[in-house]
């Protein structure tokens, strides 16, 4: 369910304050924790460390960008590939 449009977008606190401690052409990254918050038009042009659990994954936003949350941009699962007998076999056959 979208949040209440009388509220508006959900931007941490904290991560607002830091946005607006860093200049527009600076390249440094902002870690932040909060997954959860919609990225604004304020953030465009900004380097993001979002925070996947394990690590900080950069995320520079660009326009396209705005609207969606931080978190959508920063896997929390890596994928490793489908497999057992038959596709080893395949891989094998495929590096001779």
């Amino acid at each position: 369910m979208a949040r209440s449009l009388k509220k508006g977008p959900y931007v941490d606190p904290r991560l607002l304050e830091k946005i607006s401690k860093v200049k527009k052409g600076d390249k440094t990254i902002i870690k932040t924790w909060s997954r959860n918050s919609t990225i604004t038009p304020e953030m465009v042009g900004l380097n993001f460390g979002v925070h996947n659990g394990k690590e900080h994954i950069q995320v520079f936003v660009v326009e396209n960008m705005v609207g969606h949350k931080l978190g959508e941009f920063s896997p929390t699962r890596k994928f490793v590939k489908h497999g057992g007998k038959i596709q080893k076999a395949i891989e094998q056959s495929k590096k001779k």
